[in-house]
């Protein structure tokens, strides 16, 4: 840590990312250092720690580096003081479009997740019934 900073080694093991997609992430300006030292060496805050573990958990259900950035941007105006209180609210409204979407991802998981246990049960059932026949 360099003056409350985090360097992007710290980053990735805070988040559980690994280098390659930390920088990968500010390649498509998702999370963007804070500084960066003399060296050249990109600085983080916690708050950028934040947001990476939020895109962490974006990724399981699908959502596209596009949506990404538009519900950071979406998270980003709704709690932005500085900004028009129409603008806020118009944030606020795609949010919860993306939480409906998130929740929907959910339940298509939860549906493939039940389908793939059947199948590991049915496998289980064959290569019993295969051993007993032997």
């Amino acid at each position: 840590m360099i003056d409350g900073h985090l360097q992007i080694g710290e980053v990735a093991e805070r988040t559980g990312l690994s280098l390659r997609t930390v920088r990968y992430y500010e390649e498509q300006g998702l999370v963007i250092p804070e500084t960066r030292t003399e060296g050249g060496f990109r600085l983080y805050t916690d708050e950028h720690v934040e947001r990476l573990l939020l895109i962490r958990s974006m990724k399981p259900l699908g959502f596209t580096v596009q949506e990404m950035r538009e519900l950071l941007d979406a998270r980003d105006a709704a709690g932005d003081p500085g900004r028009a209180a129409g603008d806020r609210d118009d944030a606020r409204a795609r949010l919860e479009g993306f939480a409906v979407s998130a929740k929907e991802r959910c339940e298509s998981l939860r549906r493939e997740l039940a389908s793939a246990e059947d199948f590991a049960a049915q496998l289980e059932r064959e290569t019993r019934r295969t051993r007993a026949a032997s």
